[in-house]
């Protein structure tokens, strides 16, 4: 299977989520807007959602596919199911640690590292608690099915990875149906959604599991032991998990710091998960292959093959990811009242999560680049190195956020959060061309110019597009005319960007066909 073949399949999976993520959001918007159960339960899902993304996303998939890739290849299919058991055993034990020591210290825990400024709303503060509580579990399951995703992927089975988060959707898209059925009020919604985010945790494992032994890898519980393979596992998982979980970790010190204006926390919530759309369909997607595929070719000692694969994957997310930056910081207002403004969601909140929107917009190529630069280092067993790069991104953010939201507001913790972004891009692509992992590759520096000139000339289409027909791109037009003139900016859109990729030479049918066509030692 081609590599664009392998990034499809888990984008695709990718896509539907935020399908189906973008209809959940607009019912929550219509029936919490920014309110205060909306950002008690926003600051809730961001805790047990970024140890998700620490655990699972940072660590597992990054310190664990390597050492998997290494077990099949030196001792075949039964050496990596016996180091798969010594991992979940172990795993599995700390998760259900961390999770009672969680559930016993939430209270403290909203009131000091989550949502401090809740406090002084003790019907904000408590609720918070009380979903936090209900919802941290979802972390243990998500963790143990990370896991099974990484192991699904380097045996080339990506798509029930992939498919499986759609579940939370489903789930609590059922949950807001059955609320407004019934009438609930904000509070029992907020109730409802929690208990469908543990439920979704429950669903997801069990999609994982069966896929995994569908696969042909039956994984049994062991008493956990420190195993060598264990122990190599920590040393590489608690960097891996901060450096990977970076963009969660300035998350929830951000809402942190936000929680003290009404509705800031909504608003950044609200403005991410668009933002996440080209983020998770190319970003994850590509981190999701690549890391595989190059773990393999440096384990089998082809440098060649590891360099064109980094070089070619910078070069995919860039020919995607462009046209949605500029897409973003242009059309940002339009994009967010079709979305979200109706019931409790008013037309300043619609103004609020725009700018910040436009802001990510800016930030965007950089958080995908991330995503494309670790597998670099973590193919390599070095997560230290991201780990030092992380945290000076953190230092950065929290810095920058502290400075600017007493003058800017919530805006100022977007532009910390886009500031950090890149700084720490920079410093893995630096690292990389001095260690002399990234090698010079023409076609890439040839295209990229190209391919930021399309981008603007596409943004500049969108925006003069937008203001003649602004009247229709009103709440008071309705609806559907509304979404009608939305696709058809975007369809005008596309077609631009493309066209002028493919006129300046940003992109050409050659450097599709061929990566359609080529494929990887390792498949």
């Amino acid at each position: 299977m081609s590599l664009v073949k392998k990034f499809a399949t888990v984008a695709s999976g990718t896509l539907m989520s935020r399908i189906f993520g973008f209809t959940r959001e607009m019912m929550m918007a219509a029936a919490l807007g920014t309110g205060p159960v909306a950002d008690a339960f926003n600051a809730a899902f961001r805790f047990p959602n970024t140890f998700r993304r620490l655990f699972a996303e940072g660590a597992l998939n990054t310190a664990f596919v390597p050492l998997f890739s290494k077990e099949i290849e030196k001792n075949g299919m039964e050496g990596a199911r016996k180091f798969s058991e010594e991992v979940f055993g172990v795993l599995f034990t700390i998760l259900l640690v961390l999770t009672i020591a969680m559930e016993l210290s939430m209270p403290f825990l909203v009131r000091t590292v989550i949502a401090p400024g809740f406090v002084d709303d003790p019907v904000k503060y408590e609720h918070t608690v009380r979903l936090a509580v209900i919802m941290f579990p979802y972390l243990a399951c998500m963790s143990l099915a990370a896991m099974m995703g990484g192991m699904l992927n380097t045996l080339h089975r990506f798509f029930a990875a992939a498919i499986a988060p759609v579940f939370l959707n489903i789930i609590l898209i059922a949950v807001l149906v059955w609320a407004w059925w019934q009438g609930y009020d904000p509070l029992d919604i907020g109730l409802g959604l929690s208990w469908g985010v543990m439920a979704a945790g429950l669903v997801q494992l069990a999609i994982v599991w069966g896929a995994v032994r569908n696969a042909g890898i039956k994984i049994g519980f062991r008493l956990p032991k420190l195993t060598p393979n264990v122990r190599r596992l920590l040393v590489l998982a608690l960097p891996a998990a901060i450096t990977g979980g970076i963009t969660q970790i300035n998350l929830l010190i951000n809402t942190n710091i936000a929680s003290s204006q009404e509705g800031a926390v909504s608003s950044l919530v609200y403005a991410d998960r668009i933002s996440q759309l080209p983020l998770g369909v190319v970003g994850i997607a590509v981190a999701t292959v690549l890391l595989p595929e190059l773990s393999r070719a440096l384990q089998s000692g082809n440098d060649k093959e590891a360099g064109n694969l980094q070089n070619r994957s910078v070069e995919f997310t860039l020919f995607l990811t462009l046209p949605a930056a500029a897409a973003l910081l242009v059309f940002a207002t339009p994009i967010v009242r079709l979305l979200f403004e109706r019931g409790q969601f008013s037309a300043d909140s619609t103004l609020i999560v725009a700018h910040i929107l436009a802001i990510y917009g800016i930030g965007l190529p950089a958080f995908v680049l991330i995503k494309a630069f670790l597998p670099g280092f973590f193919a390599r067993e070095d997560t230290r190195t991201p780990m030092i790069f992380a945290g000076i991104a953190v230092v950065i953010n929290v810095s920058l956020a502290l400075t600017l939201f007493p003058i800017w507001g919530v805006w100022g913790i977007a532009i910390a959060e886009v500031v950090a972004g890149w700084t720490n891009a920079m410093l893995l692509l630096s690292l990389l061309i001095y260690r002399g992992h990234w090698a010079y590759d023409a076609q890439l520096i040839s295209r990229v110019p190209r391919l930021i000139l399309s981008a603007a000339i596409m943004a500049a289409m969108l925006y003069f597009g937008a203001h003649y027909l602004s009247d229709y791109l009103q709440r008071s037009a309705g609806f559907g005319v509304q979404a009608l003139t939305v696709g058809l900016l975007v369809v005008c859109a596309m077609i631009t960007y493309f066209g002028a990729a493919f006129a300046t030479g940003g992109a050409s049918l050659s450097m599709l066909r061929n990566n359609m066509r080529r494929k990887s030692k390792a498949a």
